[in-house]
């Protein structure tokens, strides 16, 4: 949980957000991750036991349809609110700053990535010259009778069609989603393991 909901205050903010009408579960946690940008979502089991506990206590009731909990707030919740309005202003404060350091931080990462991904890239373009140099520019094996068409031709076009489909792959799943150091580097080693096979198979 991040900090600012420290010391029971994420239960303040659930009273807060039923205030605006009934919620079930799920939709608490979509509202949070709105509020945070994206940035932070609670679990499921952060908030379930918060919101029996808020209805043990009497601050909020449920209704059951479809398998599904819809919480609402009730008098008792609202009283507390209003006694607490201090502190939920003083906790709205601090969402906001939190957001503020989360996205400041969100953005460094972003460029850190962004220059790791440009990394993997020309790594892997590099990979896929010298694959294919390797290929061509090997010395020749003895003479043997190996067919210019026919199947062998087949595979070889295959082998390219393979090489071109794994450099767009790789591409499409780099632009799909951000990804740690640890994981680029792991995925640059697996790059150079792969090339370094083919090598020694096409010598």
């Amino acid at each position: 949980m991040t900090a600012v909901f420290s010391h029971g205050r994420l239960r303040l903010y659930l009273l807060k957000l039923l205030d605006d009408g009934p919620k079930h579960g799920y939709e608490l946690i979509r509202l949070l991750e709105d509020r945070f940008l994206g940035l932070y979502a609670p679990s499921a089991g952060t908030i379930y036991p918060r919101l029996q506990r808020l209805e043990v206590e009497g601050l909020v009731s449920h209704t059951a349809a479809g398998g599904r909990k819809t919480y609402e707030i009730t008098d008792a919740g609202r009283a507390e609110l209003r006694q607490r309005a201090g502190e939920l202003t003083a906790l709205e404060a601090d969402i906001a700053a939190s957001v503020a350091d989360l996205s400041s931080l969100a953005g460094e990462i972003r460029s850190e990535v962004r220059g790791s991904v440009r990394d993997l890239k020309r790594e892997l373009s590099e990979a896929t010259r010298q694959t294919r140099r390797a290929r061509w520019e090997a010395p020749a094996p003895p003479p043997r009778p190996t067919p210019t068409t026919g199947p062998q031709a087949g595979l070889i076009d295959e082998l390219d069609q393979r090489l071109a489909a794994f450099t767009a792959e790789v591409g499409r799943l780099m632009r799909a989603r951000q990804f740690s150091d640890t994981q680029l580097r792991t995925a640059i080693r697996l790059l150079d393991g792969a090339l370094d096979g083919l090598r020694r198979l096409l010598r």
